[in-house]
């Protein structure tokens, strides 16, 4: 099972959302609901410039992408 579900691409906005504690728990350490806007979290709004750093941080830490 997945930790995380990611929707979204091309050249607009991408949302995380996180679909278990482990991953909910990473998102508020490393990212948190003041980072940039974020009118959905604990779903996340990124760039897709930001994407590949942010899995990357995510599945060095364990959790399931």
């Amino acid at each position: 099972m997945s930790d995380i579900s990611v929707r979204g691409g091309g050249s607009s906005i991408i949302t995380i959302e996180p679909l278990t504690d482990l991953a909910r728990e990473w998102i508020d350490e490393h990212i948190g609901p003041d980072n940039g806007y974020q009118p959905y979290y604990p779903k996340i709004v990124v760039e897709p410039r930001y994407l590949d750093d942010i899995l990357e941080g995510m599945v060095n830490d364990g959790l399931e992408i």
